[in-house]
């Protein structure tokens, strides 16, 4: 326990920051948190995150924090008020949400690419979170500060999150074998739900190798591929894909809209109890990846929801009255432009891009044109998995522009394209003039001869992504 004197006149000092924050002095949003952990001491995070009389939620993993996290909040939102934060990976973020919300129950979005910068164990200690939710786990996020971060560390760090827990509910993918054994190796300690996929409608259409055992490291065995390393695994070492808690039993993928339906059979924490549910839910087309988002929001309010009763009227509600807006800023999207289909959004790593192609290959009934914004220097593993994704869409015409700064990059990256196609061509558009790049990058989707056009890589992330769905929708 630190000092009680201390520890309030952090907390006023935090209010009074929250509303400079809002003035735009400061360092922003997350101004409160740096605040209350000078004053009080790192310590005192205990104390704050102990005042929620349920416990913090914290979610994780290489791809889908933010929608994940977003979908939560608006079905926890529904049954009792909750902290939050979200698309945060400090834990002055996480401390703002505790200080500026108020509820028993706390939802935090947790990016960690190393233990350096993430703190995984700290923030477990200090925060003592009662959920730790991972979304996926993939050989994406390996740079960190310039430097390459081995794919165990990676793990690992992602691992220390709920390493230590004693108490709560780990929520996992299982159909990612990497993120299920982390569960499998706490199942002793706290309860585990699995989120997964029970249906053979989805499968991937990409040619990928399988990943290692995370128990042996040998070969896994896959009897169905749902995306990329995600599907129904096994080994002859015994390690194997667990039925799900909480999974899609059924869809019906409409042009215009989908009906998933849903069955859950888990463990609730807030009540103490096993409960169950069956729902379908109407929803847009939104894509693949977003049916694992959606499963790991689902299954996490089905854990911790105070109002089980609740359950199946709140998901409804919830995913039935959904629009685009849930889907983070820059993220892909497809726009239709009179007489053709548009998608765009960041595809930053070889995992989302892979993700955004087979959202795009729903709608390919015709010629394609690929508008590809290539990675930088030192990001050849990034390259190498994009054209992985553009050899498999096999574009009938390729455009190359830089995404990040190198030019010379992004020509070196043409040439290797133009070696695999012939109908190829070069802008080198400057990064320096970003307003310029991002009209011509409008210009040519809005001018493109072809009826399906793909624009994705990397880039400024939302900002780039976001101005560019913004100038197509509003043209």
């Amino acid at each position: 326990m630190v000092n009680k004197l201390r520890f309030n006149i952090a907390k006023f000092g935090a209010k009074i920051a929250s509303q400079v924050s809002k003035l735009g002095f400061g360092s922003g949003n997350n101004l409160p948190g740096h605040v209350f952990y000078k004053v009080a001491g790192k310590e005192a995070l205990k104390d704050l995150a102990y005042e929620m009389n349920v416990g913090p939620i914290l979610i994780t993993g290489t791809n889908g924090k933010t929608t994940t996290t977003t979908l939560l909040i608006k079905l926890l939102s529904c049954d009792t008020e909750i902290r939050k934060s979200f698309e945060s990976n400090t834990i002055h973020a996480i401390t703002t949400g505790i200080l500026k919300g108020s509820g028993d129950i706390g939802v935090f979005e947790y990016g960690i690419r190393n233990k350096i910068y993430g703190i995984p164990d700290t923030v477990q200690r200090l925060i003592d979170p009662v959920g730790v939710v991972y979304t996926t786990i993939s050989r994406e996020h390996s740079q960190v500060a310039g430097v390459k971060n081995p794919f165990d560390e990676y793990v690992d760090a992602k691992s220390l999150l709920s390493q230590a827990m004693t108490r709560g509910v780990i929520i996992s993918n299982v159909d990612d074998p990497v993120t299920a054994n982390i569960a499998f190796n706490k199942q002793e300690d706290v309860h585990v739900n699995f989120y997964g996929l029970a249906i053979d409608d989805i499968n991937d259409i990409f040619e990928s190798e399988s990943p290692d055992c995370p128990k042996c490291g040998k070969k896994l065995e896959y009897s169905q591929k749902f995306l990329n390393h995600r599907g129904i695994y096994s080994c002859e070492c015994g390690f194997k894909r667990r039925e799900p808690n909480v999974k899609l039993v059924g869809a019906d993928f409409k042009p215009d809209n989908w009906d998933l339906t849903i069955e859950g059979n888990l463990y609730n924490y807030t009540n103490n109890k096993d409960i169950s549910f069956k729902v379908t839910i109407n929803v847009p087309p939104f894509g693949f990846h977003n049916i694992y988002n959606t499963l790991a929001s689902v299954c996490t309010y089905a854990t911790f929801t105070p109002k089980i009763a609740n359950i199946e009227n709140t998901i409804k509600e919830v995913f039935n009255n959904l629009d685009m807006s849930f889907i983070p800023p820059g993220r892909f999207e497809v726009v239709k432009l009179k007489d053709k289909y548009v998608g765009l959004g960041q595809g930053d790593n070889g995992d989302a891009a892979k993700i955004n192609a087979l959202f795009m290959n729903q709608y390919i009934d015709g010629p394609l044109e690929f508008i590809y914004t290539t990675p930088d220097e030192h990001e050849e593993e990034i390259f190498e998995d994009h054209l992985d994704v553009i050899k498999n869409l096999n574009p009938d015409h390729i455009i190359v522009v830089p995404g990040r700064k190198s030019i010379e990059k992004a020509q070196d990256y043409y040439s290797i394209i133009s070696e695999e196609f012939d109908n190829t061509d070069f802008y080198p558009l400057s990064y320096e003039k970003m307003d310029e790049r991002i009209k011509k990058l409008v210009d040519l989707a809005k001018t493109s001869d072809y009826g399906y056009v793909i624009m994705t890589g990397c880039g400024e992330e939302q900002e780039m992504w976001e101005n560019i769905k913004q100038k197509l929708i509003n043209k």
